[in-house]
């Protein structure tokens, strides 16, 4: 049916848009996260505090865990606009592509709630050091 290759392929668009968005906001939180690594670096030679040392370094070491979320996070939504870009018009909607998009949704989701939260307890860290 015309109607339901038009809405496919509309779906499809908006998937890619999603993608295309989480994506580029992904590439920026890793590019923060260097940042954030940055001002670690250049405020540890001023601390004498061993219990603040010690923030310090669970701080970069959550600053390493998310880069490496935030890697494969990129490598899902990479594997994804894969599998829209091949998808088969004359089949269905495959339930695989949109559950996928949901679990990758709802990981995003939590990904980017954790992301803020590490961000404000480093930026209030900041003001607690400097």
């Amino acid at each position: 049916s015309h109607l339901g290759m038009l809405s496919k392929v509309m779906y499809l668009s908006d998937l890619q848009f999603n993608i295309d968005t989480w994506k580029r906001e992904l590439r920026f939180h890793f590019n923060e996260m260097d940042t954030f690594q940055e001002k670690l670096e250049e405020i540890v030679t001023r601390i004498e505090d061993p219990v603040e040392l010690k923030k310090l370094e669970m701080f970069q070491n959550r600053i390493m865990i998310e880069k490496d979320a935030i890697s494969k996070l990129l490598h899902r939504c990479k594997n994804k606009a894969l599998s829209i870009r091949n998808v088969d018009f004359s089949e269905s909607i495959d339930g695989r592509l949109q559950s996928e998009q949901y679990t990758l949704k709802d990981d995003m989701r939590t990904y980017i709630k954790l992301h803020y939260d590490l961000k404000e307890e480093m930026m209030d860290y900041f003001l607690d050091v400097l």
